[in-house]
């Protein structure tokens, strides 16, 4: 099959942050060359290195060539000056400056060769009072407010996972770099994209102020100075033969436990009908449903649970998930050669296009394997611009989707399409709502609701009626995109498949995604975020070492928010391909799929080494001093990573004790990773007697990679964010108070941010669409909603407020 970024190419200059970027670019076709300098990047030695071979470069740097660039050399910034010229895009991890010091910045490429997308990827963005600090994966889960949400109440907060910082990221500068090319296929000019780690985690992996899942309705508007009680959330129960996880949110969940369990008496009153009266009662509640569970297996709780109505899901672990039979059927699991000699079973990708899974071609390329293999020849249309825009148009101005996603992937997938200047249509039936619909009792719109529907227009639809299939296929005509995040063959089952859908418009793309994707044993399961996280081996990992039942990634949504931007890459990939082609295609996205691949360091090290890998906790297996740790005040905590002996040096000049960098001991990383207790004791006493804020700017003076824990309030006043106006307010009528809210995506020297049009109450737009769009009359209209087809809003929502309607 011809992938859909074939003929693009991409500089790829990252060296670890970033490095996801272009390996998902290659995977959708783009011809993808990493630059490294002489001895190659410093992310080839990055741990976990199994047989020399460091896994994680190995799978970041897949699919790509290579070639040896010594900027540092005349020669060698003159041969990148050349390279950018014939080049669509570039992508860069150096420190800010660093390339423009050697006069190979984004401004001076960008002179050389106008067409060229220039995306720079460093920790904290170009400007602002972070620019210059110096992150890791942890100190950015530090900072970004994750940390202050992971963990157990009294107990100290929780590193996430090891990958998912790196893979959020490079998913951010994907987006945004084909973002950046679309708008140059209408306009023939590239751009310089600033994309800053620290934003994209903060807005982007499990946002505070963002789209949250359904079972928000059941927290506090203020959780407790400690950890939030997410045990609750989605519990976890022990069975004959290892643990598994439900989801009880919607009503029918909760009746199809009830009978499960018996019938209790103590729960047939109504109320617990409700997530917060089931989530109060939990005390009473779950030790029924622990000795139910407790002699049954895994798979027989799946079993029964499904026919019941009632999501249950095993909690397995990496050894479990490399031999799960879906995994292996579904091909999101292979045995793959990642490096000369080296084979292991890998993630194999993200995406399925046209029912042929992308991914993982060839491995990653040695130092300067391609310096004498010229780049592959190829036809460039997408110099010229396909138009004449006018000025503040957007990227995606022009294009129609229709949205028929449901809860936190379905809003942020369209979300990301709607704020860069697509007209998407939110396609909704009141008699199934919308479950980010679900909103605290007496208030009138769900707050996720505004953060996810912001920019889109409401169509009231009954698609379970011909009536309303008829209407929808007449919109399919006018449309480029239909989204769907569905039960596998549910668009097939109602006529709406792929297949009829091109027949009326062959340019039309269709995605559609779901917990387990539409292959395997598992395609029909009911899948939630916290029941993917389990089946791929994130939840066991996302756990205290010595507390196995006690999994701490309840508070958190994830993977949604990421497969989600893993998704809008493939639609706009395909967009782009619809450019040279004419024709669409049909793409799948699996939630679990994404997960695998954002653990992939993890999944491949564990299996060439079974049973090696285990949850970490707050320990860097790989580093020492690293972790988090208390500082002075109440409940406060910071980020230390330690990489290597210079920054080892560095440290024990800040905290006043240089003499033990010779201690014999301390010396190297080895000595320190063998004596971590005592290294982190020299670390903790110090930090203690210093304020987050105090340690961290101390240390990051020095170079040292350092972070203090920022709470989700904290986010809103940090200096950094407020420097580089990460947020903005977004507001609706039927809301109390403006909430703060994503700003962009990534700064862009020619996109402006997106507008901030109020979402829709469901059907607001229902008329509006079928007059305008499809042409129909007043009385074909009125005919529709007689006929309950079509439906407008229940009431039409208030008038928009004088402030409201200027702050928009």
């Amino acid at each position: 099959m011809t992938l859909p970024l074939t003929g693009i190419r991409v500089l790829d200059l990252t060296d670890g942050l970033g490095e996801s970027c272009g390996r998902y670019l290659a995977d959708l076709g783009a011809q993808v060359t990493k630059v490294e300098g002489p001895g190659g990047a410093r992310s080839r030695r990055a741990e976990p290195v199994v047989d020399g071979v460091s896994i994680p470069f190995a799978l970041r740097n897949a699919n790509k060539r290579g070639i040896v660039v010594d900027l540092d050399d005349p020669a060698g910034r003159d041969r990148l000056r050349e390279l950018a010229t014939e080049s669509d895009i570039l992508v860069e991890s150096h420190a800010p400056g660093w390339l423009s010091e050697r006069g190979v910045g984004a401004a001076e490429l960008s002179a050389l060769a106008p067409a060229l997308v220039c995306v720079s990827v460093t920790p904290f963005g170009q400007t602002g009072p972070y620019r210059d600090w110096v992150a890791t994966e942890q100190v950015l889960y530090a900072l970004s407010g994750v940390l202050s949400r992971s963990g157990a109440p009294g107990a100290e907060p929780l590193l996430p996972p090891a990958g998912l910082v790196e893979e959020t990221v490079g998913m951010h500068a994907a987006w945004s770099a084909l973002l950046a090319f679309y708008g140059r296929l209408r306009t023939g000019q590239g751009q310089v994209v600033d994309l800053s780690a620290f934003e994209a985690l903060v807005h982007g992996f499990d946002p505070g102020f963002g789209t949250q899942g359904s079972a928000a309705a059941g927290r506090s508007d203020d959780f407790p100075r400690g950890r939030p009680d997410a045990s609750n959330f989605y519990p976890v129960f022990p069975c004959a033969d290892g643990y598994v996880r439900i989801c009880l949110l919607a009503r029918r969940q909760w009746r199809g436990m009830f009978e499960w369990l018996g019938e209790p008496a103590e729960f047939a009153d109504p109320k617990y009908d409700t997530i917060p009266a089931r989530f109060a009662a939990a005390g009473a509640l779950h030790p029924l449903i622990e000795a139910l569970f407790a002699t049954r297996t895994r798979d027989q709780l799946v079993a029964e649970g499904a026919a019941r109505g009632v999501p249950v899901g095993g909690v397995l672990s990496l050894g479990e998930v490399l031999t799960t039979e879906h995994f292996d059927v579904s091909g999101a699991l292979a045995d793959v050669e990642i490096a000369t000699g080296v084979h292991a079973r890998v993630p194999t990708g993200y995406v399925s296009i046209d029912g042929a899974r992308v991914g993982m071609r060839t491995p990653a390329p040695e130092v300067g394997e391609h310096d004498a293999v010229p780049a592959a020849t190829r036809e460039n249309p997408t110099r010229a611009g396909l138009g004449n825009p006018q000025p503040g148009t957007r990227p995606l101005d022009g294009l129609r989707v229709l949205d028929l996603g449901v809860i936190v992937f379905g809003a942020e997938l369209s979300r990301q399409f709607a704020d860069y200047g697509a007209d998407v249509v939110k396609v909704e039936n009141a008699k199934f709502p919308d479950g980010l619909r679900q909103s605290k009792r007496g208030a009138a719109l769900a707050a996720s609701v505004a953060w996810g529907h912001r920019n889109k227009r409401s169509l009231g639809l009954d698609l379970r009626s011909p009536g309303g299939r008829d209407v929808f296929r007449r919109l399919v005509v006018e449309a480029d995109v239909v989204l769907a995040n569905f039960k596998p063959g549910t668009l097939a089952s109602m006529g709406l498949s792929y297949d009829e859908l091109a027949a009326l418009n062959p340019r039309i793309i269709v995605s559609e995604s779901s917990a387990f994707g539409s292959t395997g044993p598992w395609n029909n399961r009911l899948g939630y975020g916290p029941l993917v996280r389990a089946a791929c081996g994130v939840s066991a990992l996302w756990r205290y070492p010595e507390n196995e039942d006690l999994l701490c990634d309840g508070s958190t949504v994830y993977p949604d928010h990421i497969a989600a931007h893993v998704t809008a890459i493939a639609v706009l990939a395909a967009l782009i391909q619809r450019t040279r082609t004419g024709r669409g295609a049909a793409l799948e996205v699996a939630q679990a799929d994404t997960a695998l691949v954002q653990l992939g360091a993890q999944l491949v090290t564990e299996s060439l080494r079974p049973g090696t890998v285990a949850a970490p906790g707050n320990s860097d297996p790989f580093a020492a001093p690293a972790g988090v740790f208390a500082c002075a005040g109440d409940d406060e905590w910071c980020v230390v990573s330690v990489r290597d002996d210079d920054d080892w040096v560095q440290l024990c000049g800040v905290i006043g004790r240089p003499e033990l960098a010779d201690v014999p001991a301390f010396r190297t990383r080895a000595e320190r990773i063998r004596n971590r207790a005592d290294v982190d004791d020299v670390l903790d006493e110090w930090l203690r007697t210093q304020t987050p804020a105090q340690a961290v700017a101390a240390l990051q003076a020095a170079g040292v990679p350092a972070g203090m824990m920022l709470r989700l309030p904290e986010l809103l006043t940090d200096p950094h964010l407020a420097a580089r106006d990460a947020y903005t307010l977004t507001h609706h009528d039927l809301l109390p108070k403006a909430l703060p809210t994503a700003a962009r995506v990534a700064r862009f020297s020619a996109i402006s941010d997106p507008p901030l049009r109020q979402a829709p109450v469901a059907g607001q737009h229902s008329r509006e669409i079928c007059e305008d769009v499809l042409r129909m009359t007043t009385d074909e209209v009125d005919r529709l909603v007689a006929e309950a087809v079509l439906q407008p809003p229940v009431e039409e929502p208030a008038p928009v407020s004088e402030t409201a309607a200027a702050l928009r």
